[in-house]
């Protein structure tokens, strides 16, 4: 396939490096708003093509998929407008930042049949998928407890750089949604009811720095969310799941536990080492480059293969609804159904 990268940022440097990786995809044409950004990155990347308005880049026939990666409010606006020029779409993390614009971007996909695959790259990861497959399967019996740690850094400085980082959502929408969508993802379930706090503390911002929300989930097992922008060096993204036969737990270093009542019947601890890794990493965390590659790549099978991609839409709603959530009950000081 031909694609094409709209927003010459730093997550389309990830972009642009995993294509690289990928013999069978070609990067055909870059745009962004600044054209000494948009030549930049052409320079950089060897793009034939460049543009500063991405409705000419959508007119050109010759792109055939675009990775929509622009500051999160564009996403939907972008990637609706993209499927209905006959493109297919990556849209990266978060998918939007209401729950009305990421609705609207399912019902275009629906509307038009267009194939979009919404990063979450953290979904690939084996020990991420052994834990979601063990909870499928009950080997951790009934689930009581989720939790998902998710600790960052961000100084001001990192806030000054963009005006859209003050705007567009703060530490759930841009560092904690992996985290959020993960844990979602493995518990399998829908969310019944979300109680949650949000504030800015530290930072001078218009977004939140710091967050933490309690999920019920529809089984009734109960989901804690703490997430901060303000975690001096910044600490492993975790996640730990207890159920009444076992625990279940990992971050970014490796497995923390994988205990269960019946060794004898518990499953196969998952491996600690990242998949992919046997190819030479991107980034010094291979679920940001190599993983981006899989994605890119399954997008463009899932057109050949006129199947739906590894990460449709409708799941990548999850994550927002559950930051939305969040923050209306964080406002009203009450739980919110969902």
């Amino acid at each position: 396939m031909r694609f094409a990268i709209i927003g010459c940022g730093v997550v389309a440097h990830t972009h642009a490096m995993a294509l690289e990786r990928l013999p069978e995809q070609t990067l055909c044409a870059c745009c962004d708003i600044l054209p000494e950004k948009a030549d930049a990155f052409a320079k950089k990347y060897g793009v034939p093509k460049v543009y500063y308005d991405y409705r000419r880049l959508l007119d050109d026939p010759e792109v055939e998929a675009v990775c929509v990666c622009t500051p999160s409010d564009l996403h939907g606006e972008m990637s609706v407008a993209a499927m209905r020029s006959g493109k297919a779409v990556v849209c990266e993390k978060p998918m939007e930042v209401t729950v009305e614009k990421a609705q609207a971007i399912i019902d275009a996909a629906d509307e038009t049949g267009a194939k979009i695959q919404c990063i979450f790259q953290r979904r690939l990861l084996p020990t991420a998928r052994a834990v979601k497959k063990a909870v499928a399967e009950g080997a951790l019996g009934r689930i009581c407890l989720a939790e998902a740690d998710l600790k960052y850094y961000r100084d001001q400085a990192y806030y000054d750089s963009a005006g859209w980082r003050n705007v567009c959502g703060g530490a759930m929408l841009n560092q904690g949604v992996h985290g959020i969508d993960l844990i979602l993802w493995m518990l399998g379930e829908p969310v019944k009811t979300v109680f949650g706090f949000a504030g800015t503390l530290a930072r001078k911002t218009g977004v939140e720095d710091t967050a933490a929300g309690i999920l019920t989930m529809e089984s009734g097992a109960v989901c804690v969310i703490k997430n901060t922008t303000l975690a001096y060096p910044e600490f492993p993204t975790g996640f730990t799941v207890y159920g009444e036969k076992g625990t279940v737990g990992f971050d970014d270093l490796g497995l923390n536990i994988w205990e269960f009542t019946d060794p004898a019947s518990a499953p196969p601890r998952p491996e600690d080492v990242p998949e992919f890794s046997q190819k030479a990493p991107i980034s010094l965390k291979p679920y940001y480059g190599n993983m981006h590659a899989y994605l890119l790549q399954d997008l463009a099978d899932a057109v050949r293969e006129d199947r739906e991609p590894l990460i449709p839409p409708r799941e990548a709603i999850r994550a927002v609804r559950a930051i939305c959530g969040i923050d209306r009950s964080a406002r009203l000081g009450v739980p919110v159904e969902f």
